[in-house]
């Protein structure tokens, strides 16, 4: 399962030849998308730069735009460290110079960075020094608060301290956001949803979006609880979507420590395989949040060890067949082109074609 000496669960990396063992159709080839979460990075020798996502943007679906999220790329390695996180925003925004003068489509239209927001009202400065790296793209910050009590050493990361959505250091550091127009990317696991259910009621202003449904943990102890874990799941998100200043991102299905395996298998698996795998999860977001508060996420590179991009698009076009094309438009980008402040998006009409158009 990707255990490494630590005891903590590595992401298995992409591989370009097993991926190639499938194939399909892109379905309903001219649906807008805004692909809500996805990263840039060199991890272990493998990299998601401008090539790779250009490959995956270049699979036949309709991207217009994608959002950055920060995951520990390109620090600067000299000066104050707390400013160190804006190396990645430099190097992201290179890469959507680079990616805009290609013609390519709108990579890391929004930025979503890191800060300690442990220093409270001091973080204004690496926020200020974000924006100033952004190129006019800097839209959220995302500093994790993952811990789960039964992986003391951590799941995929050194665990979070306890109770940090609650901090009151980690609060003014949210407050400091939220004055400069910024909104919260919450990362963190299915136990920790009614913690935020909390921060969200105390800070009513703040708009926040939840990453990967609240990343439902299917390994160690967790294995083969899927139905427990759903009932619980789905009574806490209930919860969470009546604030309304939150919103979800539905995706992540593909992360090892949600209990995903498809790298096991001969063949990568087709749409229809993820879309009903996925369907509980997904349907009920939809449900509670309704489609002005949902975004879907391709959480690539990591997702891309189990599926290829044309995969996960075909599996959530799958999932919406019978939803209005004006529900579809806010799903596959009106709500991320809303939330990210995209620029020409935000009150584009969403194009739809038949769910039965081919290549």
């Amino acid at each position: 399962m990707g255990l490494d000496v630590t005891g903590r669960y590595r992401y298995p990396p992409p591989n370009p030849e097993w991926l190639a063992l499938t194939g399909e159709p892109v379905l309903d080839r001219n649906l807008a998308i805004v692909d809500s979460h996805h990263h840039l990075w060199e991890q272990d020798g493998h990299p998601y730069l401008l090539e790779q996502i250009a490959e995956d943007l270049d699979s036949g679906h309709n991207v217009k735009a994608t959002v950055f999220v920060q995951a520990h790329y390109g620090y600067r390695s000299t000066g104050p460290a707390h400013l160190a996180p804006v190396g990645e925003t430099e190097k992201v925004t290179a890469i959507a110079r680079q990616a805009a003068a290609l013609g390519l489509p709108r990579i890391a239209a929004a930025i979503v960075a890191h800060a300690d927001l442990t220093l409270g009202d001091r973080v204004e400065e690496v926020l200020l020094a974000h924006e100033a790296a952004a190129d006019g793209a800097l839209r959220g910050i995302r500093h994790s608060v993952s811990r789960d009590p039964n992986f003391p050493d951590g799941v995929v990361l050194r665990p979070a301290p306890p109770a940090l959505l609650a901090d009151k250091n980690y609060r003014a550091g949210l407050r400091a956001m939220q004055r400069m127009g910024l909104s919260y990317d919450a990362m963190l696991y299915n136990c920790q949803i009614t913690e935020l259910t909390e921060m969200a009621d105390a800070m009513p202003g703040l708009p926040i979006v939840l990453d990967h449904i609240g990343c439902i943990l299917g390994v160690g102890l967790y294995e083969g609880r899927e139905a427990e874990l759903l009932a619980q799941w789905r009574k806490d998100i209930a919860e969470l979507a009546r604030r309304d200043n939150v919103s979800v991102k539905i995706g992540g299905f593909g992360m090892i420590v949600c209990g995903a395996r498809w790298h096991e298998a001969a063949r990568p698996p087709a749409s229809d395989v993820l879309a009903e795998a996925w369907r509980p999860y997904v349907e009920t977001c939809i449900e509670l949040f309704g489609a002005r508060r949902c975004m879907f996420e391709s959480n690539f590179p990591v997702d891309k060890a189990m599926y290829t991009y044309r995969a996960l698009w075909n599996a959530f076009k799958r999932l919406t067949s019978s939803a209005s094309p004006d529900e579809r438009g806010e799903l596959f980008s009106g709500t991320a082109a809303r939330f990210y402040r995209i620029s020409d998006l935000t009150n584009q009409k969403h194009a739809t074609v038949s769910h039965d158009e081919r290549d």
